[in-house]
């Protein structure tokens, strides 16, 4: 079984739990009363050609399957609120429980406070999450291709726009990146790394995001250390980075997001 097998029984049966408490009905209900969800495409600049700026989706981590405890985040609603003032495009809660010690108390915290589009960051698998997370004020939802067949891949991304929200689509490979746009993602995540192995080859983005079409946004995941990493990413056609760890870790997540994003937009605007 590989890592990212085991993490998805664990969130079968988790949801179980959560079901079992708020039936379908009922989730469907609390989603339907959500207020609107924001535009999550526009503030990664998918409406914009071309590009100008890099966009920073920072994200609040406790802990990952690959480096433990990163952060004990006693409060995660300022957390976000300093992803906002620095700049952050959209905010990324982790609300997986088991390896990342993530919830949705940590969702509702940070949705409080921040005006920002927020990303429910967890394994969804199946129709009752989505509903969930526009029942909690997401704007945007994370699938991972590896984790779903192109059905459920196509079904989930389906649900997602007809609640309002949009879907950062998560791949790792030349053939994951061509079932997203089959299905027609409009945010796609080039993940570099392996979730079977949890290796990180950084020398992958430049690799994949060429296969992705002009119109959709190129989001690049893990492996962002430092500024380098930033204008890395951004210099090969990154239109946003996803950062958790470092920002957790490097002491002034405030200033550390708008060190990234000024950083990247400069690569971008280099490239141009």
């Amino acid at each position: 079984m590989t890592v990212l097998d085991d993490i998805i029984v664990g969130v079968r049966e988790d949801l179980e739990s959560r079901r079992a408490q708020v039936p379908l009905a009922e989730i469907k209900r609390l989603a339907a009363e959500a207020p609107a969800a924001r535009d999550a495409y526009a503030a990664l600049g998918g409406n914009d050609s071309p590009r100008a700026a890099l966009k920073v989706i920072a994200e609040v981590k406790r802990k990952s399957p690959s480096k433990g405890e990163l952060a004990s985040i006693a409060d995660p609603a300022e957390l976000g609120a300093a992803y906002e003032r620095g700049g952050a495009a959209v905010i990324s809660v982790l609300t997986e429980q088991r390896r990342f010690n993530g919830s949705l108390a940590d969702f509702d915290a940070v949705r409080a406070v921040v005006d920002l589009p927020l990303l429910r960051k967890d394994f969804n698998v199946e129709e009752y999450q989505i509903f969930e997370a526009r029942a909690h004020g997401a704007d945007l939802v994370l699938l991972i291709v590896a984790a779903l067949d192109d059905t459920d891949l196509k079904a989930l991304l389906a649900l997602t726009h007809e609640l309002g929200m949009n879907a950062l689509v998560e791949t790792h490979t030349a053939e994951e990146i061509d079932r997203a746009v089959a299905v027609g993602a409009r945010i796609i995540g080039v993940n570099v790394r392996n979730l079977k192995t949890l290796d990180v080859d950084r020398s992958l983005f430049a690799e994949l995001a060429g296969r992705i079409p002009a119109g959709a946004v190129v989001v690049a995941e893990s492996g962002v250390r430092s500024v380098a990493d930033v204008r890395d990413y951004a210099s090969q056609g990154a239109n946003a980075v996803l950062v958790g760890e470092a920002l957790v870790t490097m002491g002034d997540p405030e200033a550390t997001v708008a060190e990234f994003g000024a950083a990247g937009s400069e690569a971008v605007a280099a490239r141009r």
